[in-house]
């Protein structure tokens, strides 16, 4: 029994054609589904029939983020473990579960995060044939990540969280920042042998940090750049790379004020693999390799 992926997160945003628009024309999602309060996207590449969904709130932040499961079975297993660790699930099926379906599990977690394991999400397919396809489709708009990568949330009890997500959860700690005190400041994660799925940092309950796109190569994170600044989004931090994890980044907000990534690199995990740990005097080299700080509006977080 196992988790597969990250599946989809549901981010809020106060203007519902604002963001679809910034969605869509600048990171080059695929709109797939309407509803008069949400609209579903999906990267080129991902055969589901969505990755983010936008819903209307007045505020902005995260609602819920979703997981992907292999069998309903693997519901049943980790519904039960859920419960074992006192926390109450709710089984959704069909209507139930909204536009796309499948069977879900949905939950709420030590930090206050909105969650649901999701087995059966209708299959879309991506924009490639199935029969001797090209390696990209022609036309994509903006960046056109082919795929959503993973999700960073905030937490007051980072070590709380932590473990459940590995003790039932399954998920394998793979990096961890450690405090002079001896506490988790952050932790990254993983289900899917990358070498994160999701990542925590000291913070408010509830709270997101990021979500993050993959991206193929170095190549084309400098090209979301120029896509970025052609269409005048705010960049937060300029093409760089990251200790932890190894990867290369870009940072910058959707017009809600989410902060977004694009991500690649990184490294293939194991589960036995022990992590590796950061001190809390090397966190901005851990968060920033190369300039080896953090700025403090980096760690501010929406909830």
């Amino acid at each position: 029994m196992a988790i597969l992926r990250l599946s989809h997160v549901e981010i809020k945003v106060p203007d519902l054609e604002l963001a679809t628009a910034y969605y869509t024309e600048v990171l080059g999602l695929v709109e797939t589904a309407r509803e008069p309060d949400r609209v579903y996207l999906k990267c080129w590449d991902e055969q589901q029939h969505h990755s983010v969904v936008l819903t209307y709130s007045p505020a902005y932040g995260l609602a819920h983020m979703g997981w992907k499961v292999e069998t309903p079975e693997d519901l049943d297993f980790y519904a039960a473990r859920l419960e074992a660790a006192g926390i109450a699930v709710k089984r959704l099926e069909g209507d139930e579960v909204g536009v796309g379906g499948g069977a879900v599990v949905r939950f709420e977690t030590p930090s206050g995060h909105q969650m649901e394991l999701i087995h059966g999400m209708e299959q879309v397919g991506n924009l490639l044939p199935l029969t001797n396809p090209p390696p990209r489709p022609l036309g994509l708009v903006g960046i056109a990540p082919p795929r959503i990568d993973h999700v960073f949330i905030t937490a007051e009890d980072v070590n709380g969280m932590t473990r459940f997500l590995q003790d039932v959860l399954d998920f394998h700690l793979t990096e961890q920042v450690i405090g002079d005190d001896g506490f988790q400041i952050a932790t990254w994660l993983e289900v899917s042998h990358s070498s994160h799925d999701i990542a925590l940092v000291t913070g408010s309950d509830g709270g997101l940090h990021h979500f993050a796109f993959w991206v193929d190569d170095w190549n084309e994170i400098r090209t979301a750049s120029d896509v970025l600044a052609y269409h005048g989004v705010r960049i937060e931090t300029n093409p760089t790379r990251h200790g932890a994890t190894r990867g290369h980044c870009i940072y910058f907000f959707d017009p809600a004020g989410n902060r977004n990534e694009v991500f690649t690199g990184g490294y293939w995990a194991d589960p036995d693999d022990p992590p590796v740990t950061w001190t809390e005097g090397e966190m901005g080299r851990a968060l920033f390799y190369y300039d080896g700080v953090v700025n403090q509006r980096f760690l501010t977080v929406h909830s």
